[in-house]
């Protein structure tokens, strides 16, 4: 935040006053593809899981570098998933909510049994650092979780979108500054 600071007319205390954020991560070279992976990876080691007992994997991203392969193949490959099939979603800040839920959905269907969910973002490219009023909102970064079929392991999830609001704040690809129309 006193970076920020540097930057646009903000202070610590009053980005802290309105949005809770205290700091941010900017990657250093690392793509959204690989911060997904890091992320798996620790996940996996975290619930003791080999990557070769993954079923899917279920990446929530606004921000992958290619639009194919998805991000979630880009990480199968990186973790050496053979089998899993994986697929991206794209719900901004809500995104890993909503992997979560169709992550819980598969499970309970019986289609898959142990699903990696991982959430990123690398908004450190697309942000206007001199618009104070959303560089203070981004950074870089990456979480995941593994979920496993359990008995009586359910959680209530419930999600709303207001698209009638979707102006308030909006983001464009970085490749769309590039198209002629």
């Amino acid at each position: 935040n006193d970076d920020l600071a540097q930057i646009v007319e903000t202070s610590d205390e009053w980005i802290q006053s309105r949005t809770g954020i205290r700091e941010r991560r900017i990657s250093e070279g690392a793509d959204t593809a690989e911060l997904a992976a890091g992320a798996a990876k620790a996940a996996l080691e975290n619930a003791g899981v080999s990557a070769n007992d993954v079923d899917l994997i279920l990446v929530a991203t606004s921000t992958p570098e290619n639009v194919f392969p998805c991000t979630a193949c880009e990480v199968q490959r990186e973790i050496h998933a053979e089998h899993a099939a994986g697929f991206d979603l794209n719900a901004a800040c809500s995104g890993f909510l909503f992997a979560l839920q169709t992550a819980q959905a598969y499970i309970q269907a019986g289609i898959y049994r142990t699903v990696l969910v991982i959430g990123v973002d690398s908004m450190s490219h697309m942000v206007d650092w001199s618009d104070r009023s959303t560089c203070i909102l981004f950074g870089d970064g990456a979480g995941a979780v593994v979920l496993r079929e359990s008995k009586g392991g359910l959680f209530v999830q419930a999600a709303h979108s207001d698209g009638a609001k979707g102006d308030v704040l909006t983001g464009c690809s970085r490749h769309r500054k590039n198209w002629d129309h």
